[in-house]
């Protein structure tokens, strides 16, 4: 029994896949949101490391490019263990969830990073030209003019990743958090059955990336990719 749920095991596999799916459906939903929430962290993170990696002084950018490099080359796991276990030790404590789903978007944050300067240099430099003929900022031609435009050129890497962090959320098990392959893990242990929950885990991962991928394959083709009026 977990949360309160039992299954049955005697009355065929089809019973038994029955009883176990609202525990599993609950630890698809912490799946989901741990993949969200990491991957609004990996948007944020990245595009600030892009922004500083792009400045003009080296005191700025080289910084940027070593944490950049730093987290990249670093294992996710080993950086998961850090949060968990390290920061406690300094008053900063966090529940394994919110922990979890920090270290995932740390981790993912320096390969997003890439993907935004590629689509920053990717727009053309008259962009850059036209908004300083007509004395705008720095900053306002940034987020009004060039980010808008990057933005949907690599709408299908950050997708790619947004999937490869679905995928990597069951490393969250070593640090209790009740994801779904967890789940299905502790109903084999109860129940001395894998092979149900397990291929049950797998449909559902297939189900869920299959979702995803077809949002990311929409908003790639109605996303406007031209150019932002000026004026």
């Amino acid at each position: 029994m977990l949360f309160g749920y039992e299954w049955d095991t005697a009355n065929g596999e089809l019973a038994f896949a029955i009883s176990i799916l609202p525990i599993l459906l609950h630890g698809l939903l912490v799946t989901i949101e741990a993949s969200i929430l990491g991957f609004f962290v990996a948007m944020v993170i990245g595009l600030l490391l892009a922004v500083l990696k792009g400045a003009p002084s080296r005191f700025i950018s080289w910084p940027a490019t070593f944490i950049t490099e730093f987290i990249r080359d670093t294992p996710l796991l080993v950086q998961l263990f850090f949060l968990y276990y390290v920061l406690p030790d300094y008053g900063i404590v966090l529940p394994a969830f919110m922990t979890g789903a920090l270290a995932l978007g740390i981790q993912y944050s320096a390969y997003t990073s890439e993907v935004y300067r590629a689509g920053i240099d990717a727009i053309d430099r008259g962009q850059h030209e036209a908004s300083k003929a007509l004395d705008l900022p720095p900053r306002r031609t940034f987020t009004h003019i060039i980010l808008p435009q990057a933005v949907p050129r690599i709408i299908p890497a950050l997708g790619n990743y947004l999937v490869s962090i679905m995928k990597d959320v069951p490393v969250l098990s070593v640090v209790t958090v009740l994801e779904m392959l967890n789940v299905a893990k502790i109903i084999g242990d109860q129940t001395f059955d894998y092979l149900v929950p397990l291929s049950m885990v797998g449909g559902l991962y297939l189900i869920l990336t299959i979702f995803a991928s077809a949002l990311v394959r929409y908003l790639d083709i109605n996303l406007p990719k031209g150019g932002i009026p000026l004026r």
